[in-house]
């Protein structure tokens, strides 16, 4: 998968590294996004993205804050100098941090985790950027392995749910998604809703909502209805309505504003 997918203007990103999870945290985080920055006085570089539905598990400035899925847009503004190190949870890894997925939606909380951040910064300190990366992740890694535990059938099941939803162009439905994993429909809303905190439908339509930014990013000469039509939407309307919705501009704009940037 495209490291910039999400992201809706990869040139304006500081330095930024994905980097796979360490031993035993494979099915605890899909990956680990490292962004570094050092911004002129006076100067900030806004960063735009369209999350992935999953919650991310981030160290930043001495803290540690589980940022639950978002239903909008998100911006950050980068100013000074610094870094981040996060994790894109899967969903087994949720519940072990949050009580209850779905009221992390649009939320965040503090997660109180002095260790992780001391072995992190630790980590971050190193001048060598691919050492202070790897060591980095695999703190990061033993620490969730740890606070996680070992996996239940749920929490193993809740994991093919989102891989499948968010890699399966095929999957348009959530009926796809049950008869794929031999479940009935209940069953992945109820997953959904316990282990990531948005419906399954949710998760269908931002992967395909990514995936139309991505091609109307990449292709300036794409055609707008073919791009609609070959990701399911019932028509071009229904993509714009989609873009505005989430993303709070057409696809047309959109596509004129990174050729600007």
């Amino acid at each position: 998968m495209d490291p910039t997918r999400g992201i809706l203007y990869p040139a304006r990103l500081p330095q930024f590294t994905r980097v796979p999870p360490g031993a035993g945290a494979t099915d605890l985080v899909e990956w680990f996004w490292i962004p570094e920055w050092d911004i002129v006085p006076g100067r900030s570089s806004r960063q735009e993205v369209v999350a992935y539905p999953a919650s991310n598990l981030v160290v930043e400035g001495g803290d540690v804050g589980l940022f639950g899925p978002t239903t909008r847009r998100l911006h950050r503004d980068l100013r000074g100098r610094g870094w981040a190190v996060g994790a894109l949870l899967r969903p087994a890894a949720v519940g072990a941090l949050a009580a209850d997925a779905a009221a992390l939606v649009d939320a965040s909380v503090s997660i109180d985790a002095p260790g992780l951040v001391r072995a992190v910064s630790d980590a971050m300190d190193d001048p060598d950027a691919a050492a202070r990366h790897a060591r980095a992740v695999e703190a990061f890694s033993s620490w969730l392995a740890r606070r996680v535990g070992g996996l239940s059938g749920e929490q193993r099941l809740a994991n093919d749910m989102a891989a499948l939803l968010m890699t399966d162009p095929e999957i348009v439905r959530v009926e796809d998604a049950a008869a794929r994993l031999a479940v009935s429909a209940r069953t992945l809303q109820r997953l959904a809703r316990r282990h990531v905190g948005v419906t399954p439908s949710a998760m269908i339509r931002r992967r395909r909502l990514q995936e139309a930014a991505q091609r109307v990013r990449d292709d300036p000469d794409a055609d707008l209805a073919a791009i609609a039509a070959e990701l399911g939407y019932a028509d071009h309307a229904h993509l714009t309505n989609d873009f505005r919705t989430v993303l709070a501009f057409t696809p047309s704009s959109y596509r004129h504003a990174t050729t600007l940037s």
